[in-house]
């Protein structure tokens, strides 16, 4: 399977196995620069997988560049622990590499004792919130010394390979921008001399490390800021690097700060390998491809299309370390999804917290949360096959139980459906996907239509009861919720009803919100269309916009709070805010709904009392747990666990750990 995907590539003299890279992720698993257990068994997952390379980092080579949350090759005692790493990748078949780090402007003072960054100019940093000291020669030098005993120290401690990052809005993007270089010396001004720190560090390092050692570079295929380098200036930038000595080219997107989305759900899948491509057509080693590159048929095209050499899969294999390995097997529908949630990862890093993973409960507790095969299989009832019973029957199976998994729907999946339906959600029923072939493959019987009652349970004579009921949707107390022209956010996403031109939704939660999206949405043109309008000038660009983003509905979402979106994560948040301006969402805060009738809505704000008229009225008020059997199961004195929403309504990822943990414990 997947032939391309498969087939070994050299990168100068060394041939890897495959196509397939992990690529540096930070993960925040220590807060020393130090590694760790728990980075071992990280890494050891990622090689056993199946990967062609993977890399580690980022790895700082100074602490002014890295700070303290960061790993760090800066010191000689570091080697043993790195000397470890490596040979734990290699035993796994895997070429280990390393990234070399170094943030610049990007680096936040309270992470590196309070000094000031360095940057090549003293231009206040959006992203560290903080002016950097503008670099001296001296500085200049120190750095590119500072990368150099790195690089070496990476080589001594048994890495295949190098790989320094000139991509994210770190130091040498910083350098390469006009937007963030205005240097008047041999560092700053014309092309030439913007490029001169990395050609001179890649020169430099070529010569240290030997002509045979792989090196190679992540760079911006777009830096997506208005006034930095575009994909017009990339592919010069490459030639560069090129011809100053590395082997082969990571391309990725943009900054950190950009307002082009670079790795949520918004982004489609494989959308910036064109920005790959785009590098390739300029050179002549091998380019990896990255960015949302989800299954392995996407990931097989791109290189079946001459994108790109190799790609990169980054939260793909935090999800599912053994894709690799299954999508050369022909099991790719076992591959447990990267949805693009961002929930467990880029939130817990911005947030300064060690990654997760929403959807695989393992991830970043590799060497604690391990499935063992019981020796006393036991007979387990699993209640509800939404997102936590789903997963607490996988795991059961999966550690030797007999499982029989109940739904009282005609379907599984329960509120997945629901969280799916909003634009750009879709990919949570990846999810779905991927327990339905889980179930085939562990043979475990599921009984649809079938609602569980106290009868239904003496009469199985379960040896372990696993309760998931989940929730259901929470009416609030308003006046006239019974008005024919009420829905609830559930019934809108599940069975998208039509619905009048103007719209109210009450709630300003991550429910409300998203439900306004689905609801302004409707009626617009969509890709396959806009293609075609687009392809044959049908119409102008900017009535092609309008088409885009002006639906059959008017929303306006009422928040009796200060805020909307509280519960939202910070790193999709400005996305979700950015769509609800381009639909046209009008958001009313400290707006309170008191009653409905006949479509009239009729609310309180700080200091007056108002009534606004609507076509169809949407409550989004949140949910409450269904506690049916939950209240009653303790009874039976039978062995049980209650999971999911039906203990309080949570995110995804506190219903699968939950019912993964739950099945752990029988």
């Amino acid at each position: 399977m997947y032939p391309y995907l498969a087939s070994p590539i050299k990168i100068n003299k060394l041939e890897v196995k495959n196509r397939i890279v992990y690529p540096a992720l930070g993960v925040f698993f220590s807060y020393d620069r130090k590694l760790n257990d728990r980075y071992y068994n990280f890494f050891r997952e990622k090689a056993r997988g199946g990967a062609g390379t993977v890399t580690v980092g980022p790895v700082g080579v100074d602490f002014i560049g890295s700070g303290f949350v960061v790993l760090s090759l800066a010191e000689d005692e570091a080697l043993p622990s790195f000397q470890k790493l490596t040979g734990i990748i290699r035993d796994e078949g895997a070429a280990p590499w390393i990234q070399l780090f170094h943030a610049g402007a990007y680096s936040h003072p309270i992470l590196i004792d309070g000094k000031e960054p360095i940057a090549p100019s003293p231009i206040f940093s959006n992203y560290s919130k903080a002016t950097p000291r503008e670099m001296t020669m001296e500085d200049i030098d120190e750095v590119q010394e500072a990368f150099i005993r790195s690089a070496l120290r990476a080589k001594e401690a048994g890495f295949a390979g190098v790989e320094i990052i000139a991509s994210g809005g770190y130091l040498i993007t910083q350098f390469l921008s006009p937007l963030r270089n205005k240097r008047t010396d041999n560092y700053g001004g014309n092309f030439e001399n913007r490029v001169r720190f990395p050609r001179e560090l890649i020169e430099k390092l070529r010569i240290k490390l030997g002509p045979d050692y792989p090196l190679t570079i992540r760079m911006a295929g777009n830096d997506f800021v208005p006034g930095s380098n575009t994909d017009s200036e990339t592919p010069a930038i490459a030639a560069v690097y090129e011809k100053a000595g590395v082997d082969a080219i990571n391309v990725t997107g943009g900054w950190h700060e950009t307002k082009v989305p670079q790795l949520p759900m918004d982004l489609p899948r494989s959308a910036f390998s064109y920005l790959a491509l785009n590098i390739k057509r300029a050179v002549s080693i091998p380019v990896v491809a990255s960015n949302r590159i989800a299954n392995p048929e996407k990931a097989e095209t791109i290189l079946r299309d001459g994108c790109a050499d190799m790609v990169s899969l980054g939260r793909v294999l935090i999800a599912d370390p053994e894709w690799p390995k299954k999508a050369f097997e022909g099991k790719a529908d076992e591959i447990r999804p990267c949805v693009a949630c961002s929930q467990g990862c880029t939130d817990e890093i911005f947030s300064g917290r060690p990654v997760f993973c929403t959807g695989n409960p393992r991830a970043g507790f590799e060497g604690e949360r391990k499935v063992v095969k019981t020796d006393s299989p036991q007979k387990v009832m699993v209640i509800g096959a939404g997102a936590a019973g789903l997963e607490a029957a996988v795991t059961a199976s999966m550690a030797g139980h007999r499982v029989t998994l109940f739904e009282k729907s005609d379907d599984i999946g329960g509120q997945l459906f629901i969280a799916g339906a909003p634009p750009h959600k879709n990919e949570l029923w990846e999810f779905i996907r991927y327990y339905r072939a889980m179930i085939r493959k562990y043979n475990i019987p599921v009984r649809l239509n079938t609602d569980v009652d106290m009868e239904i349970v003496i009469k199985e004579e379960p040896d372990h009861v696993i309760v998931a009921e989940g929730a259901e949707a929470l009416i609030p107390p308003i006046q006239g919720t019974d008005d024919p022209c009420v829905y609830s956010a559930w019934d809108v996403l599940k069975n998208n009803p039509p619905l009048g031109k103007e719209v109210a939704v009450i709630g300003g939660g991550a429910v409300g919100l998203e439900t306004s999206l689905f609801v302004a949405e409707k009626g617009t043109i969509k890709p396959d269309t806009l293609h075609f309008l687009f392809a044959y000038e049908a119409e102008p660009v900017d009535r092609l916009r309008e088409l885009m983003f002006k639906g059959s509905s008017n929303v306006t979402v009422f928040e009796m709070m200060p805020k909307v979106g509280t519960d939202v994560g910070k790193s999709t948040k400005w996305v979700l805010f950015g769509n609800l301006k381009k639909y046209g969402v009008k958001i009313l805060t400290n707006s309170k709904v008191t009653s409905i009738q006949n479509g009239t809505l009729t609310f309180e704000t700080e200091d007056k009392t108002e009534r606004m008229n609507f076509d169809s009225v949407i409550l989004a008020s949140g949910s409450r747990p269904v506690k049916k059997l939950s209240n009653e199961i303790q009874k039976l004195g039978i062995p049980h666990s209650i999971i999911g929403d039906c203990i309080a309504p949570g995110k995804i990822n506190d219903a699968i750990h939950g019912g993964f943990m739950a099945a752990l414990s029988i």
